[in-house]
């Protein structure tokens, strides 16, 4: 069994940044790929980006490309979103979880964290 726990969510200005953090406790977390996900106010969830287990490969949805970065500090159990030059349509809540190996299919993760909201004002 795996606990994930997200944090660093919060209001930011358009144009801003913030990092969140993924905590993970349970098995171990350099076995596992992890994934970002998130989900808008009335739409469903998104593949937002994600990271194998050693860090190695690294994948992004196309509305993120080159403002997210996705990373994980294995030694400790911690995975990472810096998001920079944040939008409007960025806010959502933003969910991480762990798959066998990466994936970017929802259905091929199993363990989810209960999300951190993230908002960008105009």
């Amino acid at each position: 069994q795996v606990q994930l726990v997200e944090s660093g969510g919060g209001l930011v200005q358009a144009g801003g940044s913030l990092r969140l953090s993924c905590a993970a406790s349970g098995r171990t977390f350099s076995g596992y790929a992890m994934g970002w996900f998130r989900q808008a106010p009335g739409k469903g969830l998104e593949w937002v980006s994600s990271i194998d287990s050693d860090g190695s490969n690294t994948y992004y949805a196309d509305s993120v490309k080159g403002r997210f970065t996705i990373s994980r500090d294995n030694a400790k159990n911690t995975l990472y979103l810096q998001m920079n030059s944040l939008k409007p349509e960025d806010t959502a809540v933003y969910s991480c979880a762990t798959a066998p190996r990466i994936a970017t299919r929802i259905h091929d993760y199993d363990y989810w964290g209960q999300g951190t909201q993230v908002t960008v004002s105009s």
